[in-house]
């Protein structure tokens, strides 16, 4: 298929998932994923109307960023100019990259640890910016994935309340990669409870909509289930 085939037929998905879920279409964010294709690839995304791209690493994402984004982006704003691309980064991050990531990547959907916390918190404060970050947490329960175990949720987000240059948007987390749809739903729901609980705790200055769930495979379960932003791949863009 070509990219604007996937395009229409991603979204025939989602109207069906939102249908079942009694859901609205403008709930719900889609992020391209654009960490195995190449530059010209992710300009015809961006062209097709897909503003929200997904990378994992800055050196897979650098070449792209500088050719899409490069001297036209401000980082004293929360967002890309208009007609621009809105970087998010999906991957783990090492507090050694964050340098190059905070400052160029609205988004941060990995932050799982305190030191992660003061390494953003330092860089945002030197660019004088406030960096919207997607709490990740391990609801599976895989020794393999990265994140909070949801007991720890609670005390980690208390402790983010002394950094004023990062704010909560959110949750995130990763369904086993080897599940299917049906698999992936208690993940699902287990991260909208997680946040419903979160909120109805009043620990973090105001309410998280935010739940950045749900990948190629999966993410029609993953709208039923409350996401509001899906990082897809493979199906959306396709590979280079």
């Amino acid at each position: 298929m070509t990219l604007l085939q996937r395009i229409e037929h991603v979204e025939q998905q989602l109207a069906q998932a939102c249908a079942r879920s009694g859901r609205s279409r403008s709930e719900i964010e889609l992020i391209a994923v654009t960490k195995y294709v190449g530059v010209e690839l992710t300009q015809q995304v961006l062209g097709a109307g897909l503003v929200h791209l997904g990378e994992n690493r800055w050196q897979d994402a650098s070449d792209k960023w500088n050719a899409i984004t490069g001297t036209n982006w401000d980082s004293s704003t929360d967002h890309s100019p208009a007609g621009q691309a809105v970087w998010h980064f999906i991957g783990s991050l090492q507090t050694n990259k964050v340098k190059d990531v905070v400052g160029k990547f609205t988004y941060i959907h990995s932050l799982d640890r305190l030191s992660l916390v003061q390494a953003i918190e330092r860089r945002a404060e030197q660019l004088g910016i406030v960096v919207p970050c997607f709490i990740q947490v391990n609801v599976s329960g895989e020794e393999s994935k990265h994140g909070l175990q949801p007991e720890e949720l609670g005390s980690f987000v208390k402790e983010l309340a002394a950094y004023s240059h990062i704010k909560v948007a959110g949750l995130m987390t990763m369904a086993p990669l080897d599940s299917d749809g049906e698999q992936s739903r208690p993940v699902f729901r287990g991260l909208r409870q997680l946040r419903d609980e979160l909120n109805e705790s009043a620990i973090l200055r105001e309410p998280i909509t935010g739940l950045s769930m749900g990948m190629s495979g999966d993410f029609e379960v993953a709208v039923e289930e409350g996401a509001t932003w899906l990082r897809l791949g493979t199906v959306l863009v396709g590979k280079s």
